[in-house]
């Protein structure tokens, strides 16, 4: 995927911001398959940032590999509350200041009673500082247009916490 050159400013500026002050990284998709990871990776020197990216797409990886609790997928795969313990689980396995956990329904097809296509929660972390989810419903706009609308929201996330003191 070609990212616009907007988002790769944006992803540029954030990095520098995190380099400076010398903030980690780490990422758990499954809606947007990683492209997350791979816009920031479109930075030089995003390796002094990006620790860890992980796609866990299906229940179980989500189990296995992030530590969602069971408890937290009762609400379903789409929901703040596995979106906040993707985030929580990917911070503890990258040992990194700041974490993002996006999951959602990208389309087409999916949608569930209440869960629409386009409903994507995103948590954002930044250790001993801030917390938040939130939900976005940005319509049947397309898969790609999803992805890219989820990225998006996660980096503006992202920046507002580098910001946090």
């Amino acid at each position: 995927m070609t990212f616009s050159r907007n988002l790769v400013d944006r992803a540029t500026a954030f990095v520098q911001a995190c380099a400076q002050q010398e903030l980690t990284l780490s990422v758990a998709e499954s809606c947007t398959g990683g492209l997350l990871a791979g816009l920031m990776t479109e930075v030089p020197g995003s390796s002094f940032v990006l620790q860890l990216g992980v796609v866990c797409y299906s229940r179980s990886a989500k189990r296995k590999v992030l530590a969602v609790p069971a408890q937290a997928l009762k609400h379903g795969e789409v929901s703040e509350q596995v979106a906040m313990a993707m985030a929580i689980g990917v911070m503890a396995l990258g040992k990194t200041d700041l974490a993002a956990g996006i999951t959602g329904i990208a389309g087409p097809g999916g949608e569930r009673p209440g869960k629409p296509v386009g409903l994507v929660y995103i948590a954002a972390i930044r250790r001993g500082v801030a917390a938040e989810v939130r939900k976005f419903l940005f319509g049947d706009v397309g898969r790609a247009a999803v992805r890219t609308k989820s990225v998006s929201a996660a980096l503006a996330m992202l920046e507002d916490l580098a910001r946090t003191k």
